[in-house]
Formats: C-alpha cells, structure tokens, sequence
C-alpha cells in the first residue's frame, strides 16, 4: 500500500534546489515566466518522487528573502525536510533563517543534501559538510545524513534517494493515525480558475480525507463548497487524504472570493479568532526579542496576519528565551491545538521566534491572575484530562460541542474525559435543559461565586436600607456570562452555601441588612402609620415623599423596606397598600365570589367603594399572585 507524505525543500537562493528536484523527479517545478526568466523560485513549485513505498509530494519554497513569506506558506503540512546548501557557497544567511523556521515547525526528520559538489576539490567539501554539521546541532537534522550530490553528474542522486527512503520511514512512525482519522483540512496556498470548470485551491493535506461529492467549507469566511474533481498532481482520483498535495475543484464559490490563507476543511470543524494563547520560543541567533505589546508578524498555516503580542509574564523575551503569550490578530485566523508557528518581526523583517498554540479561540487573559496562568500552563499537560479541564475553564462547553475539545486542546476522548472530571469533581455539571448540559470547572464556579458575593456587598454598601435585591438587578452584572443559567446556578450554590439569603424575591449576604439611624426608626413606623390609615386610598412615593419634611430622600428606600418587611403591599412602581388592608379586601371578595361568581372590575371597584386609580393595580396584583383568575372581562376566584 502507497504511504503518502510531504517533503519541502529548504534553503537559500541559487543553491540549486529546483536542479536538484528536477534530477530527482524530472519535473521542473519553476512553473512561471518570471521564474524561468530570472532563475529562481518567486512562487511554491510541485512535483512528486515515489520511492519504496512512498509517495513524497514534493514542494519546492523560493530560496530569496523576499520570499520568506511564500516558504512559511510551503511549509505548511510538511512531514519531512530537504536542505539543501552548495557546496561552492556554504551555509549563507537564508539558510540560517529557514534552518530556525523548520526548529521552530518542529518536523520530526530530514536529509541534507550539498550540491553542485563538481564544483570544488574534495579538501574544500570537508570543511563546508563540517560547517553544515555544526550549524544544524541541536536541531532535528542534528544527525540526518550529509549526501554530496551533482545534478550536472548525477552523483549522489540515487545515495539521496536511499536517504529520503530511511527519513521517510522515520516520518511515518511519527505520524499518529488520529490525525489520518479527523477531521478533513488542508490549508489553501494557491487559488486559480480553469475555463469550463471553476474554481481550483491547492494545498496539502494536514488531516483527513475527502471524497469527489462531498461537502466542505472555507474558513475564515463560512464559505460552504462541494467537490467536483480531485487531482493529485495531475492524477485525477476519487479520495485525497493526509499526506498527499490536492488540487482541488470547488463548486459554490467564485475563485475572487478565496485567497492564501484561507483553509478547506469540514464543515464546523475550524473556528476562526483573533485571540490566540501561545507558546513562545525565541530564536537563539536572532538580532532581537519581543517586547510586550509589540507589532509583529504572524504566520500559521498559510496565513499571514499582522499581530500584537501581549506577554504574559516578562515585559520582554529575549533571544533563546521562552514564555507565554496571547497573539491579537488584526485577520482572523484558523488553528488548531499544538499548531506550530512562527512570528517575524514587523520591521526590519526578520524571523524572531515561534512556538505552538495552546489555545486557538481564546479570550483575553488576566495576565495578573496567578490562576488563569496556571490554567494557560495545564493547556499544554501531557494528561488529556488536565487539558479538557483547562479548556473548560476558559470557556463552559456544552454536551453539543464536546467535540470541539479535539480542536481546541487535542483530547481523542472527550466524552470519557469529562465524565472522569466531573466523578474527580473538577468540573461541575447542570443541565440547561434534557437535551443540554454545562460543564464549568470548580475553580472557575468559586471565582464567579466570589464576583456575585462581591457585588451584593457593593449593592448592600450603596443601599444601606435595602433588605436585598431582585435577581435580576444582581444579573444586570453579569451579562457577559454567556448563558443566564450558568448565573443562576452559581447563585443557588451560594444560596446552599449560606453565603447568600433568600427573602422571598430578593437577595441578600449572610449577615446584612437595613441598618436604620434613630431618625430613619421613626421615619419608617410613621411610614406604616400613614399607609395603615390610609386605607384603599393610599398617596403614591412621590406624593409621599413631598409630605414629609425630615429625611425626605430616604422615603423610597424605606417604603421598599416596609414591603420587605411584610408591613407594606406593592401594587405597582408608584404605588403601595398595608398589608393589614390587603387582608381585608381578599376576606370581603372572597365572601362576594364564593360559589364560582364571576365579576367585573367595575363591581369590585364599586363593591370596596375605590376608583379606577387603585382598583386597576390592585386587580391585577390579585391576578399576579393567584389570588383571582381573570377570563375575558370577569374575576374568578384563584382556586375556583
């Protein structure tokens, strides 16, 4: 059975890497005018080398400086590494800096290849494969083998071929057959149109299959497509799957509307940000670090985006150094958990670090809470668990989405992992309805259940005379939680706490309350007094208000206080009973509806001897609490 995977090329301008593929393959992957004219590779360059078992889709990335940028784009998807260095010219600049791309890219195997080795005597040779060999220790290619090659000879060719075989084989058992399972997705590094047949992207496959008919969509965009035609280099086939470059015909979607960057994947499987929570690496030989807050350039995939970088530590990484960081993208972005990537800086452009992602949808980080850090730390654990319940922390998940947790932290298992937390009592559990449940780390519960204990102290302490407060003044706080429910359940963990009263409707801290001056005392029982003798005709609060001479502006609160209390009735926003009347109205309608009579509100009103102006909202206070039942334009009893 063919094994399929990617090989890239690296290294610097006119090294002879586009010879040394064509001596390979008999392809010539210098596909456009202006790169026959000039001699080099401006544009990423295709062609395919079958050996043993293996199919290697070869991309070949422009050697120039200039075109950094189109490397970073073929890089995207490699499994292994062709350096490439000549052997009349040594290790130059450009090789340095694709040497640290290809670290910080993390590919786990290679083959350096010296060319154009007719060119110098044998003494020379040595000392540039000694160069070669120091500059890449510490590095993946620490030990790959050194093949002298001529594409003008042929020497060295079939001793290369022997040697991409072996780091083939190396590559394959790296590679985890999870990622041949997930999800479909292949970056888009090449979009163009065919008369008489559409829209055509190009890229290599970094996880999954897909199969002619199938529906895909682009991301960022939500772009839906379905596949017309594949073809692997230039091979029309029926599936393309991880490891193989796909040239790929797209139905739904003009050929203006896509560009490099995006990214053809399944359908809900990328979601795109502009907050992403990394692992940095600093490049050791680089001329500069990153400072907090600094411009830099971004590139993941094949996208390039230019960024922030918010450092969650030290106000600055210098070179070799490590740390965590949140990356602002001006674009959004598509990622996955443990993506690599790498950052240059803004001006002048040179590669400065990279790392991996911890977190591809995150949100913005307290960086001086010692939890969130510790949390940004558990994202990367070895322990799948750990990183399921660093990502809920983050963010609450619902049963729906569990799968996302592959996406966002790696988890093969989500289901499993969750129920593991939730019996360890990591993450607490409720339902939202029979269908949906939230899961919400124990850490984050207690830190929300702080902020609600926090706001009612406020509340208490900005009205000193408030029993309590409705929920939803206290969730008015709140609304950035993204369900009302989560609030709702952190509130009834503090109510079994005892942390937080319930008075009825309202609520309240453990151990506050109104605490009234003598003056306010007094104020309060004439309060009651004047509503008791007030009857069924009672002032509203403004009117109150104005008869009162002392204390006036403490009416509202203290009338609000009454009701709590049980003295006061509250009809409406302006107006309020005493309870010991409401008493005597339900004894006097019950006697008159007794036995299932119905009446208008015009016999209550007439039968309690009141107007309109109290009988409307008694009626329909009578109506709210059950009292009465109202059908068209009569009242019922509640009960009858």
């Amino acid at each position: 059975m063919t094994k399929n995977l990617i090989l890239g090329t690296a290294g610097h301008i006119d090294h002879g890497k586009t010879s040394l593929i064509r001596a390979l393959t008999g392809t010539d992957t210098d596909r456009l005018p202006e790169e026959k004219k000039r001699g080099i590779t401006i544009e990423l360059g295709y062609a395919v080398l079958e050996i043993g078992e293996f199919r290697l889709g070869i991309v070949d990335v422009p050697g120039h400086e200039k075109f950094v940028r189109q490397m970073l784009s073929g890089a995207t998807g490699m499994d292994l590494v062709l350096l490439v260095v000549a052997a009349d010219d040594s290790v130059k600049r450009q090789t340095l800096e694709h040497l640290d791309i290809l670290r910080l890219l993390d590919l786990p195997a290679g083959v350096i290849a010296l060319t154009k080795c007719d060119l110098v005597e044998t003494d020379w040779l040595d000392l540039v494969t000694d160069e070669v060999r120091e500059q890449v220790k510490g590095t993946f290619l620490e030990n790959a083998p050194i093949v002298r090659t001529s594409v003008v000879s042929g020497a060295g060719i079939d001793d290369l071929k022997t040697a991409l075989l072996d780091a083939a084989h190396h590559a394959q058992s790296t590679r985890q057959q999870a990622v041949q399972d997930a999800p479909f997705r292949m970056a888009i590094d090449r979009v163009f149109t065919i008369e008489g047949h559409g829209t055509v992207v190009t890229g290599s496959v970094s996880s999954g299959r897909i199969n002619i008919g199938d529906q895909l969509e682009i991301q960022p965009g939500a772009v839906k497509v379905r596949v017309r035609e594949i073809q692997n280099h230039d091979r029309t086939v029926e599936q393309l799957s991880r490891g193989q470059r796909g040239a790929i015909n797209l139905v739904g979607v003009h050929h203006g509307e896509i560009h490099r960057g995006q990214e053809l994947s399944s359908i809900g499987h990328l979601l795109p940000s502009r907050i992403l929570t990394v692992s940095l690496q600093m490049v050791e030989g680089a001329s500069r670090g990153v400072k907090d807050r600094q411009r830099i350039r971004f590139h993941v995939g094949t996208a390039e985006s230019m960024a922030n970088v918010r450092l969650l530590g030290d106000k600055k990484l210098e070179p070799g150094r490590s740390g965590w960081a949140q990356v602002f993208l001006a674009e959004p972005v598509v990622s996955v958990w443990n993506q690599p990537f790498v950052i240059r800086s803004e001006s002048p452009v040179e590669t400065i670090g990279g790392g991996r992602i911890a977190h591809p949808n995150a949100s913005r980080l307290d960086a001086g809470r010692s939890a969130d850090i510790e949390m940004v730390n558990q994202l990367t654990d070895r322990d799948e668990q750990q990183r399921a319940a660093a990502a809920i922390y983050f963010k609450p998940i619902y049963n729906t989405q569990l799968a996302e947790l592959t996406r966002i932290v790696g988890v093969s298992g989500p289901a499993e992992a969750i129920e593991s937390l939730v019996a360890a009592g990591d993450l607490v559990a409720f339902r939202l309805s029979p269908q949906k449940t939230m899961y919400i780390h124990a850490l984050r519960g207690a830190q929300l259940g702080d902020q609600i204990r926090r706001c009612l102290q406020r509340m208490h302490e900005q009205n000193p005379l408030a029993s309590g407060f409705a929920q939803q003044e206290i969730e008015n706080h709140f609304l950035y939680l993204e369900t009302k429910e989560l609030f709702e359940f952190v509130l009834q963990q503090l109510i079994q706490d005892k942390s937080v009263q319930r008075l009825g409707k309202l609520y309240a801290l453990e151990g506050y309350g109104p605490s009234l001056s003598a003056g306010e005392k007094k104020l309060l029982a004439d309060i009651v007094q004047r509503y008791k003798s007030a009857d069924m005709a009672p002032p509203s609060v403004k009117e109150l208000q104005k008869e009162i001479v002392k204390n006036r502006q403490s009416v509202p609160q203290l009338v609000q206080l009454a009701r709590d209390q049980g003295e006061l009735v509250q009809l409406d926003d302006q107006l309020f009973m005493h309870q010991q009347t409401v008493d005597g109205i339900k004894r006097r309608l019950t006697e008159l509806m007794n036995g299932g009579k119905g009446i208008t509100l015009s016999d209550i009103r007439q039968h309690l001897g009141t107007t309109r102006k109290y009988a409307v909202p008694l009626c329909e206070h009578l109506d709210e609490i059950g009292f009465t039942r109202r059908d068209g334009d009569l009242r019922f009893l509640g009960n009858q």
